[in-house]
């Protein structure tokens, strides 16, 4: 943690870019857009419980699932944020079912950004912490033309950057532009991002893990396992483990990115391609833990590696310490 300079994020990519003389200035200009977008759901986030802004729309997402009031907001807030800064040539959001095209009155730019704007949203009536998670590519497709589907279903490694932003006791963006990860702050005293977390390493090892556990009866043989070993007292080897499970991807794999750890939701029986979104939450969190010296895997391979097929594509993901993920692999190979 930084304790000796005072660094704005603002600031901080200035001085990234001047390490990189081949940068040409437009993904900072599309981080600060992001940053001015984060503070604005932040606020709202903050005052939920006192404005009449929680509970349900009455409509459903594309995948089904009801969507809340300040699920809308920050979707809206973002799209708002990112439409006319002239670096992108579209949008996608885990909200809806197709690409957002830039308006024809804004400039097309070379990026494109799939976002979820507020992860962990059922949480939001109970007070515990949310995130929105954000991805970016370059486009695949001509300059200067709107966006295609073929610029949003690119594979993990093709990312150029990306990050999440935590709503908790504190407001604190989290960002990998592929030299490091780094975590900023909000000062809600003048509302800027200071740098807080700077060169972000996880742990190559730890002792929590992070898992629904009351989907056991539905798990593949090998997680199982995986799991009872993790619950067995063996002291040469410090277990067994401290399960930590906030239900928010964003709170979990946070501390876990701090701390050291493993997140898991796994596929099941129920879900046998899993629950999460391959590119709007497994990509861009496999990009920045993977950045920050941590793996991500869906129990057989590496997340960033996968082909994307559809934009809504759910992934089962194991994630976090390097040592921790690799012996989960170990389990459930054991059991094929």
């Amino acid at each position: 943690m930084s304790k000796t300079r005072f660094m704005t994020l603002a600031r901080f990519i200035i001085e990234q870019e001047k390490l990189h003389p081949e940068a040409t200035g437009e993904l900072s200009k599309l981080l600060h857009d992001l940053s001015l977008a984060a503070k604005i759901i932040s606020l709202e986030v903050n005052k939920a419980g006192l404005v009449d802004i929680l509970g349900f729309t009455g409509e459903a997402n594309v995948h089904g699932e009801k969507v809340k009031k300040l699920d809308m907001f920050a979707h809206e807030v973002l799209v708002k944020a990112m439409d006319h800064g002239g670096h992108l040539c579209a949008m996608a959001s885990e909200e809806e079912e197709g690409l957002i095209h830039i308006p024809p009155y804004h400039n097309i730019g070379k990026y494109v950004m799939l976002f979820d704007p507020l992860d962990g949203s059922s949480n939001i009536d109970v007070n515990i912490s949310i995130g929105t998670i954000f991805s970016i590519y370059k486009r695949v497709s001509p300059d200067g033309k709107p966006g295609t589907m073929d610029d949003m279903i690119q594979p993990g490694f093709k990312q150029v950057a990306a990050g999440y932003v935590v709503y908790g006791s504190s407001t604190m963006l989290v960002y990998t532009a592929e030299h490091g990860v780094h975590g900023f702050t909000l000062d809600p005293a003048f509302g800027e991002f200071l740098l807080s977390h700077e060169n972000i390493q996880i742990p190559k090892r730890a002792h929590i893990y992070s898992i629904n556990e009351g989907n056991y009866l539905y798990w593949h043989p090998g997680l199982k396992k995986y799991i009872k070993f993790l619950q067995e007292e063996h002291k040469e080897d410090n277990r067994p483990f401290s399960s930590r499970y906030i239900g928010s991807m964003v709170a979990d794999i946070h501390r876990n990115l701090l701390y050291g750890g493993i997140f898991m939701y796994p596929a099941d029986s129920r879900n046998p391609n899993g629950k999460l979104r391959l590119m709007y939450e497994c990509n861009p969190m496999a990009f920045i833990v993977e950045a920050a010296g941590g793996r991500a895997s869906n129990g057989k391979e590496r997340i960033l590696e996968i082909k994307p097929e559809k934009l809504h594509q759910r992934m089962p993901i194991f994630i976090g310490s390097e040592y921790d993920v690799k012996l989960v692999e170990e389990f459930l190979a054991r059991e094929e």
